[in-house]
């Protein structure tokens, strides 16, 4: 059974959680999150914490179990902090600025590539290398970060590239002769 699901939620404060039925509302400082959980899971609320537990102990009903408590753990998380992923650009002239709703990136083409900035997704440059995507939807995040990531992945030889702060590019040596 999952390990995940059994561990209720702690519901902070400043976050109001509704359960009405199958569909849970999430209302924090940062929005609101709306989530339907599966059939064959239960979600109950008592006092400050949030607990989710499978209709009947089968696999497909504890893998389920795991989902929807993470689920629901992000969205609580998400309401009342958000979520945060950070890009580097490493390379001669690789520079990035936000220009409008627009991403402006140049990355060693010989054109600039502009990425549109998703609704309820916030993008700062700290640095003209350095790109923070802030958001409470863990999933749009994380989305957001890999699709500008893929517009430049960073290459094993020299590491240049997009790549995530804490990524660690495996180098290769180059040609001997």
């Amino acid at each position: 059974m999952s390990r995940v699901g059994k561990y209720p939620i702690k519901v902070p404060a400043g976050v109001t959680v509704t359960v009405n039925g199958k569909d849970v509302e999430v209302k924090g400082t940062k929005g609101t999150m709306q989530y339907r959980v599966p059939e064959c899971i239960n979600v109950s609320l008592e006092d400050s914490s949030l607990s989710v537990q499978p209709v009947s102990k089968t696999k497909e009903h504890g893998v389920l179990w795991g989902t929807a408590r993470a689920r629901l753990n992000n969205m609580i998380v998400g309401v009342s902090e958000g979520f945060t992923k950070n890009l580097e650009l490493v390379g001669v002239g690789y520079k990035a600025q936000v220009q409008g709703k627009d991403l402006k990136l140049s990355l060693g083409f010989s054109h600039d590539v502009f990425f549109p900035i998703p609704e309820g997704i916030k993008i700062a440059c700290a640095s003209q290398t350095e790109v923070e995507i802030h958001g409470m939807d863990k999933k749009v995040v994380g989305q957001v970060a890999s699709e500008i990531r893929s517009k430049r992945p960073p290459e094993p030889y020299k590491g240049k590239g997009v790549k995530y702060k804490n990524e660690h590019i495996f180098r290769k040596e180059g040609k001997k002769k």
